[in-house]
């Protein structure tokens, strides 16, 4: 009986050990680590393609033809958004939105067909760039022939299928409590993978959909393709820990728009990043994001140097940048809203402004080139003038980089407190104006300018720190 008790004590206390220990991990994530992601994407750069206004054709053919224009830019994972039949019934605008699937197997007859969808990838495999399609699991149009089966939806009271938000109602939310709609999203994803050989998927309104659903894909596409990568839409940690590569780095976008437009402090930007930090799985990445889709464009927000900006800071804080098609060039087409269900061509022979796609280019290459813009160390340091002014360090075996940006649009001084600040020169950026080291670290900055000064710590460190166009 006594052994009997003992037993019973210690199971008990087994038990509440491991109820303790899974509150903690729900609610302290930051105590575990993320999952491994392939190197392809943590060193990569992200670029978000709209086929419809890619280029004047509009389709997937106008895509491939401008890979090469791609990869000279230094991209290396396209990001195609929806390439599915747009639904008809409640339709929004004349062409609709892209995320209103009429059928997940088949391709918008205004892009091509399935053959296009493969020579794309296939001649993007060619250049070496990686392409993940944008998956829309939560939602589907109103005429998808899902529909004949209303268990698959989300529905009220009286049975009849509902939107899953009262803003989007040109569509039908899904159910995931139903075991086979669980596996027809499951089989279809397969689908893509097997018959076009894509890289991974984008997930469109992924904090919506059931977090073991995401696990389970993601075992099953593993199976499939062991290096695929998924990108959560979404902000939230707990789909780090199992099933996504990266997620949207939604918080920081936030308070870099708040800083911007709302003269909030520039300080700002490092609390979000620092409470990032805090909630999410350790060594999580986040895509790194100023503009997309759902935004109306910083350029037309604040011009051509406070969008570059925004960009210096997502292309040099730790994480995976991505550019929205157009960025490159400054393109100031509606992009929010109404974009979404008419044709807003991109604007490709604009020529005012700063050289903007040539200072794209060359940030792309100054990271491939340093891994202290791929790693994980990320110094935030204080400077005299934290209102509109941010400072941080990068840094890997051989170099320290410090970063300094003015997000305003007056001129603004600030010195930055980092040690042996006289052994750091500036690093030449194509498509910017040379600057002097000579008071470093007191920096003298022009509205939106933003600067990067290296060290070099080991003798066989090479370059100069400059890059070439």
């Amino acid at each position: 009986m006594k052994l009997f008790s003992t037993i019973f004590i210690s199971l008990l206390a087994l038990l509440a050990w491991m109820f303790d220990w899974q509150t903690a991990r729900a609610e302290d994530l930051s105590q575990i680590r993320a999952r491994t992601s392939p190197a392809w994407l943590r060193d990569g750069v992200i670029y978000e393609i709209f086929p419809r206004s890619f280029s004047p054709a509009g389709n997937l053919d106008g895509v491939t033809a401008g890979l090469d224009q791609l990869k000279d830019l230094g991209v290396t994972i396209l990001w195609i958004m929806p390439i599915h039949p747009i639904g008809e019934k409640l339709r929004k605008g004349e062409l609709g939105s892209p995320y209103s699937i009429k059928d997940y197997y088949a391709v918008d007859p205004h892009y091509g067909n399935l053959e296009d969808f493969k020579r794309l990838v296939r001649e993007a495999h060619r250049r070496h760039l990686k392409v993940i399609m944008d998956l829309v699991a939560n939602h589907t149009a109103w005429d998808n022939s899902m529909t004949e089966h209303p268990e698959f939806y989300k529905r009220d009271k009286q049975g009849k299928i509902i939107s899953p938000n009262p803003d989007w109602n040109d569509v039908a939310g899904l159910n995931y409590d139903n075991p086979q709609l669980r596996q027809y999203m499951l089989s279809m994803m397969t689908y893509w993978v097997q018959t076009c050989d894509v890289d991974g998927f984008r997930c469109d309104a992924a904090e919506m959909v059931p977090t073991d659903f995401w696990n389970a894909a993601r075992a099953q596409l593993d199976k499939v393709k062991p290096d695929i990568i998924l990108l959560a839409e979404a902000s939230k940690p707990e789909l780090l820990v199992n099933a996504f590569d990266v997620d949207y780095s939604w918080p920081l976008m936030h308070a870099l728009y708040d800083v911007m437009s709302k003269g909030e402090p520039a300080s700002k930007l490092r609390a979000s990043w620092e409470q990032s930090q805090r909630q999410n799985p350790r060594g999580s990445l986040h895509m790194r994001i100023s503009d997309d889709h759902d935004e109306a464009r910083v350029v037309a927000r604040f011009g051509a140097q406070g969008a570059l900006a925004a960009s210096a800071l997502m292309f040099t804080l730790d994480g995976v940048p991505m550019l929205y098609n157009g960025m490159e060039v400054g393109d100031t087409a509606e992009t929010s809203g109404g974009a979404l269900f008419e044709k807003r061509p991109i604007d490709w022979l604009r020529t005012d402004g700063a050289p903007t796609r040539q200072i794209y280019r060359s940030l792309i290459e100054f990271r491939k080139q340093h891994i202290a813009f791929r790693n994980e160390r990320v110094v935030w340091l204080h400077n005299s003038n934290e209102k509109s002014v941010v400072s941080l360090k990068r840094s890997d075996a051989t170099s320290e980089f410090v970063v300094v940006i003015n997000f305003s649009k007056n001129p603004n001084s600030a010195e930055v407190e980092i040690a042996n600040g006289q052994e750091f020169n500036p690093v030449e950026i194509s498509g910017l104006a040379p600057v002097s080291n000579h008071d470093f670290p007191l920096v003298h900055l022009a509205g939106y300018e933003w600067r990067i000064y290296q060290r070099v710590l080991a003798s066989e460190a090479r370059g100069s720190g400059s890059v070439a166009p």
